[in-house]
């Protein structure tokens, strides 16, 4: 009897996909790999202006990490004309950009009594290095130095996180304790966010950087507050409120409404009213 129809494929022409799909998966491994720092961060590599220039009091500053890099950084006094607080907000940026991108709200910060810190990456503005999740946790260390240099121990200073900014904020929540922590738009860790732009990935047994910020925030005693955004498509916002619930002494989780995470309203006044609130709860 004849049979007609399309013949099965070889059993070399098997094994020739098999090989093919394998090589291909190697292949994306191998790129994510090599590529995935690239893909989380996205400095802005240009000059800013002088601190003197956009911040009233402004002086530039340079932070000394422990591996000898030098970075710059901005510090600026209360504003003139506000009730000065005793307080200074180290401001730990998100992964994009540079200081420039948060000058807004420095300067709202200014504004409501607060010195300010705004400081900038390795690899980030015109700073030497490379950013890794090492690394941004000793140039965060050494923005906090700067800060007790500048008469600002951790006790009298508020971290304040941006986005990634959360995971090197929460990472020095242990060894240098601050007054409270604000982490605005933070995810619970690296991998969940990677996992959620990338499904079907096993994101998390190649990411290198993990910034595990729920972990530090369980196992605090300072106060923490959380701000995030209601549509952030960006970092989901139910990941920002993974964190806030994770918190034993939780001051607040306010939800912006209608915003996304890089909306203009999430750098500006209605974030340091927020700010200005954890340092009166603190003095209650």
């Amino acid at each position: 009897m004849t049979t007609t129809g399309q013949p099965r494929p070889s059993r070399r022409r098997r094994v020739l996909v098999v090989v093919g799909l394998v090589t291909t998966a190697v292949i994306a491994v191998v790129l994510m790999w090599s590529l995935q720092r690239s893909m989380i961060y996205f400095p802005d590599t240009s000059a800013v202006p002088a601190a003197a220039e956009v911040l009233e009091g402004g002086r530039d500053l340079t932070l000394h990490t422990a591996n000898g890099l030098q970075l710059s950084a901005w510090f600026a006094p209360p504003a003139g004309e506000a009730e000065a607080r005793e307080l200074a907000i180290l401001m730990a940026p998100g992964n994009a950009g540079n200081r420039a991108n948060r000058l807004r709200l420095a300067q709202a910060f200014q504004a409501r009594g607060f010195a300010v810190l705004v400081m900038d990456y390795r690899g980030y503005s015109t700073n030497p290095g490379s950013p890794n999740q090492h690394g941004l946790i000793a140039d965060g260390r050494a923005a906090v130095q700067a800060l007790e240099d500048l008469g600002y121990p951790p006790k009298s200073t508020l971290y304040f996180g941006e986005s990634l900014g959360g995971g090197v904020i929460a990472a020095l929540l242990a060894e240098h304790p601050p007054a409270a922590a604000i982490f605005r738009s933070p995810f619970t860790e690296l991998a969940d966010v990677a996992a959620h732009h990338y499904p079907g990935l096993s994101v998390r047994l190649i990411l290198r950087d993990r910034f595990p910020v729920v972990d530090h925030v369980a196992h605090t005693d300072v106060p923490i507050a959380v701000i995030r955004a209601e549509h952030d498509t960006v970092i989901p916002t139910h990941l920002s409120a993974h964190v806030a619930d994770a918190a034993p002494h939780l001051l607040f989780d306010h939800v912006m409404d209608g915003a996304n995470h890089n909306d203009p309203i999430m750098f500006g006044p209605h974030i340091a009213d927020f700010v200005a609130e954890v340092a009166d709860t603190l003095n209650d």
